[in-house]
C-alpha cells in the first residue's frame, strides 16, 4: 500500500473554508489582550524589582517571599472564605427570586425583571458607594435606630469590617447567580410538575426532588460566575472593608499602584490565578466544568 501524504496546512485551511477567516478576528483578540498579557504577567513573577525599576532575571525570590509568608498565604484563605461565602450567600438569596420570576407571566413578570436590572444600569462603583450614606455612622440605619430610640449612640459595627464587604459583593453580583438559574427554571418542562402534582407530591417536595435536581446546570453556572468575580473584587473591599478586612486583589493592586514592585505583584496574580484554576478544575471533575460555565445556556 502506499501511504497517503498527511495534508499541510495550507491545503487543510482551504479545505475549511472561510470559517478560519472568520474565527480570526477573535483569535487575534485573545492572542492580543489575554495570551500575551498573562505570558508577560508569569515572565515578570520571576523578575526583580528595586528602587530602580524592574528588571529581567528569573528568580524564585517571589514566589518564596509568596508561600514563605503567612500574611498572604492567610490573606489568600481569608479571600477564598469571602468569595465562597458570597457564594453561598448569594445562591440562598437569588433562587427564591429565580423562581418566582420564572412562575410569574405577563406584565408582571416584565416589570419584576425590570426592577432586577434596575440598579446594575448603574456603575459598579456607584452601587458599591451608595453603601457608606447607609451602613455609616450618621446613615439612614443609624438615623432610623437612633429615631426609633433603639440605640442611644450610633453603631460604628456596620461599616468597615468582613460583615459590609460581604452585604456589598452579594449586593453586586446578585444579578449573575439570579440570571443563569432563571434561564435554566424557565425551560423546566411544565409537564414534569404536573406529572409530580399527579403523583401526589407536596409543593416541598417538587421542589427538592424535581426542580432543584433539573436546576443544577444553572446554579453551577452562576456558583461559578459569582466566585470568581468575588476572589477578584478590588472595590468594595477597598470601600467598604477599611484597612482591617482588604482581600487579596486589593494586595496585589497595592504592589502596582504604592509599592511599586510590580515582580511581586505579578507574583501574587499568578498565585491566584493557579490557586482559582486548580479550584475549577477539581469542580470540574464533580460536575463538568463545561456545564458549570455554560449549563444555563443548554
Amino acid at each position: 500500500m502506499i501511504a497517503t501524504p498527511a495534508p499541510s496546512l495550507r491545503h487543510r485551511l482551504a479545505k475549511s473554508g472561510p470559517g478560519w477567516l472568520l474565527a480570526a478576528p477573535a483569535v487575534l483578540w485573545l492572542l492580543i489582550f489575554s495570551v500575551v498579557p498573562i505570558g508577560l504577567m508569569v515572565a515578570m513573577s520571576f523578575w526583580k524589582s528595586t528602587i530602580f525599576g524592574t528588571h529581567p532575571d528569573f528568580v524564585f525570590d517571589n514566589y518564596k517571599r509568596v508561600f514563605g509568608s503567612s500574611l498572604y498565604t492567610g490573606q489568600l484563605l481569608n479571600t477564598l472564605r469571602i468569595a465562597a461565602t458570597t457564594t453561598l450567600v448569594s445562591l440562598v438569596v437569588s433562587y427564591p427570586i429565580a423562581l418566582l420570576l420564572a412562575r410569574l407571566t405577563g406584565p408582571w413578570k416584565s416589570a419584576f425583571v425590570l426592577l432586577l436590572f434596575v440598579p446594575f444600569w448603574s456603575s459598579y462603583v456607584v452601587r458599591t458607594f451608595v453603601w457608606l450614606p447607609i451602613l455609616g455612622r450618621n446613615g439612614v440605619i443609624n438615623e432610623a435606630l437612633l429615631a426609633l430610640g433603639i440605640i442611644d449612640r450610633p453603631l460604628d459595627v456596620l461599616l468597615y469590617n468582613q460583615g459590609a464587604v460581604l452585604l456589598g459583593l452579594v449586593y453586586v453580583f446578585t444579578l449573575f447567580m439570579t440570571l443563569p438559574i432563571y434561564v435554566t427554571l424557565e425551560k423546566l418542562d411544565p409537564a414534569l410538575l404536573e406529572a409530580a402534582n399527579d403523583l401526589g407530591a407536596r409543593p416541598l417536595q417538587t421542589l427538592v426532588r424535581v426542580i432543584i435536581p433539573l436546576s443544577l446546570p444553572g446554579v453551577m453556572s452562576g456558583s461559578v460566575m459569582v466566585f470568581l468575580l468575588s476572589i477578584g473584587a478590588y472595590i468594595t473591599p477597598q470601600l467598604l472593608g477599611g484597612s482591617s478586612s482588604l482581600m487579596f486583589g486589593n494586595i496585589i493592586a497595592s504592589q502596582f499602584l504604592s509599592d511599586n514592585n510590580w515582580a511581586f505583584g505579578s507574583a501574587l496574580a499568578v498565585t491566584m490565578m493557579l490557586v482559582v484554576s486548580i479550584i475549577l478544575s477539581v469542580l470540574g471533575r464533580f460536575v463538568g466544568l463545561q456545564q458549570a460555565l455554560l449549563g444555563s445556556s443548554g
